[in-house]
């Protein structure tokens, strides 16, 4: 009954209505305790899931939590800080040793345009928690997720992959002069790169996990108001006026997780970019180029000595 309800999917427009029942899957989300992340969360316990939110703040996320636990699903909290391998092997290792199998990684967690400033690891921050840090996690918690049948890592990334360049030489910003923009635009098609490469991985194996990407068009968040710069400045003072709300922006991301024809390397965005119903989309040329993306997988295991076991 649901595949019935849902197979026009592509035909009409797509909202969170659509959803079907997700009762009995368990998905993680990272940055779950506000903006995309939160919506994402309320939407998949409204539809029966159980959903582990990852956050650094806990007592943030437990406050948010509170206003999940009316749902259809159920929601727990647990502390996940990605600018630190540390706590992301922690978060990995007692998930697995608690046996939670999931369905569903939501890599939703991101920092945009920060003064410059380095992780606990030594990587530039953008980089490091936006890319590094989901890669690591991904790694960590790919056995949880192979266990189930057809379960999903959704990467999420942004338009600003587009203007976006990969240094695959000098990704910290070591030897050139850091821009707060291009660093983020840089993550951002690490986002997509990744995906792809995890992809084409996982169709070398037998599994039915696949890997897909999403981008929110522009949504109202807390991203890019925390710096010193004028574009920070302007981003405090425009966002509640220019933006969608994160209702609107999750809707990409939500369907990424749950649409039941989606396949893997797919992404999905706005209609008209910037806003419009979730539609699959084609990322930027960059963003397709396969010996950049195994090179950032290289680079990225060696960064933060995950090795992945398919």
């Amino acid at each position: 009954m649901i595949v019935m309800a849902v197979s026009g999917m592509s035909q009409t427009r797509w909202t969170t209505k659509n959803i079907p029942d997700n009762s009995g899957r368990t998905i993680c989300i990272t940055g779950a305790n506000s903006g995309l992340g939160l919506e994402a969360a309320r939407n998949l316990v409204g539809a029966g899931a159980h959903v582990i939110m990852a956050c650094r703040n806990v007592e943030k996320a437990e406050a948010a939590a509170q206003s999940l636990r009316s749902g259809k699903g159920s929601v727990e909290v647990r502390q996940l800080d990605l600018a630190s391998l540390a706590s992301i092997r922690q978060f990995s290792e007692q998930l697995l040793a608690d046996g939670i199998e999931l369905d569903g990684l939501m890599n939703n967690a991101g920092l945009m345009a920060l003064d410059q400033s380095r992780t606990e690891d030594g990587f530039e921050t953008q980089i490091g928690v936006n890319h590094l840090g989901h890669f690591a996690l991904t790694g960590l918690l790919l056995p949880s997720l192979m266990k189930r049948p057809n379960s999903r890592i959704v990467n999420v990334s942004s338009m600003g992959h587009i203007p976006g360049k990969i240094y695959l030489d000098d990704l910290m910003c070591d030897r050139r002069r850091y821009s707060r923009w291009g660093a983020y635009f840089q993550s951002k098609l690490a986002n997509i790169l990744f995906t792809n490469e995890l992809e084409r991985r996982l169709r070398e194996t037998q599994s039915t996990t696949i890997a897909l990407a999403a981008h929110p068009g522009t949504a109202r968040t807390e991203l890019g108001k925390s710096g010193s710069s004028a574009t920070n400045f302007v981003m405090r003072r425009l966002t509640p006026v220019l933006t969608r709300t994160g209702v609107q922006g999750c809707e990409s991301q939500v369907r990424a997780m749950v649409d039941p024809n989606a396949v893997g390397r797919e992404y999905y965005g706005p209609k008209y970019q910037m806003f419009g119903a979730p539609v699959k989309v084609t990322p930027s040329k960059r963003a397709r180029n396969m010996n950049d993306a195994r090179r950032l997988w290289e680079i990225s295991e060696e960064l933060t000595g995950v090795r992945y076991n398919f």
